[in-house]
């Protein structure tokens, strides 16, 4: 996906396959890239063994640990996530933006007086993944945060992870679909999806400058705007379907250019196979996280000796270069 987007537009990613050698990370590192980097299955889904890696160390054992293709990129820092949901149909100059939203990282607001763990108890978004939170955060329970300091629980921005979507739609004017006519027409096959972007300002982005796309999803992604936007649940439905209808417009516009229908079989096998996957996926997000030490039968997330060898990886790395 990151091929057929405009150069400079994404961040810096190399793909790791299972196996590769400690030895090419450590080049992958010396010679592009610097820490913290942010680490992702090459297929991914709901934030599922999204990492932000500070060390050498965490990057050798999620290295480790994951047992599937990932990429390993460049943390993109700018502040403000947002997502684009675009449509354009094939043969046409123009496309339409019909979503637009930015994402919120699940975090608390210090009062200089509680403790994170008070913090954490205290915030009703945090409730329902209060032990998760725990056990995530062990090691800083009881810090005070100062008064107006920001502390992140999640950098993953998902709903799954916590994450909240606020409404931009009064911010979709000529001047953001440019871009995104722009970005579309740069590859031949970029007629439907959503945008993630990081960026530093919705008015850097209008301008086409200060951001980066950290994935595009096509014809299986989600118009995020169905949850940041305060609709009921016949509105909800309203979206999707309209979505579903323009994605059926669109194939059926490539199909009589040549690009032939899958077969329904061929179409069960995929969703079947992806099913399987993300199954996978979701068993060694589980199997990989702290809160597996609440578990007799899985293999404990270990701290103290992580960030031991960590230590010790990152002093061997550093005296190599």
């Amino acid at each position: 996906m990151y091929e057929q987007l405009p150069p400079h537009t994404y961040p810096k990613t190399f793909l790791i396959k299972r196996g590769t050698p400690i030895s090419e990370l450590e080049r992958i590192m010396t010679n592009n890239l610097s820490f913290p980097v942010a680490v992702k299955p090459n297929a991914g889904r709901m934030g599922l063994m999204f990492r932000k890696i500070e060390s050498f160390g965490e990057l050798y054992d999620y290295h480790r640990r994951m047992t599937l293709e990932y990429l390993i990129q460049e943390f993109v820092d700018y502040p403000l996530e947002v997502s684009v949901f675009y449509y354009r149909f094939p043969g046409a100059a123009k496309g339409h933006i019909t979503g637009f939203i930015k994402k919120e990282c699940l975090s608390v607001t210090g009062d200089g007086t509680s403790t994170l763990l008070q913090l954490i108890v205290n915030y009703s978004r945090v409730r329902f993944r209060l032990d998760e939170m725990k056990l995530k955060h062990a090691s800083n329970l009881n810090m005070i945060i100062p008064r107006g300091e920001t502390y992140i629980l999640s950098h993953a921005l998902n709903l799954s992870r916590g994450g909240r979507l606020v409404s931009l739609e009064h911010e979709k004017d000529e001047r953001l679909l440019d871009v995104f006519d722009g970005l579309s027409h740069h590859s031949y096959y970029f007629y439907f999806g959503r945008y993630d972007i990081k960026c530093d300002s919705v008015e850097d982005l209008k301008n086409g400058k200060n951001f980066k796309i950290l994935e595009f999803n096509g014809g299986g992604a989600e118009p995020h705007h169905v949850y940041g936007n305060g609709n009921t649940l016949l509105q909800a439905w309203k979206i999707l379907i309209h979505h579903w209808y323009i994605l059926f417009l669109i194939s059926r516009k490539n199909n009589e250019k040549g690009f032939r229908y899958w077969s329904f079989k061929k179409g069960y096998e995929h969703f079947k196979r992806a099913g399987e996957y993300f199954e996978r996926l979701k068993k060694l997000d589980l199997a990989t996280s702290d809160k597996t030490q609440k578990s007799k039968h899985a293999l404990p997330y270990l701290k103290p000796e992580v960030n031991l060898a960590s230590s010790i990886i990152d002093s061997y790395v550093n005296s190599r270069n």
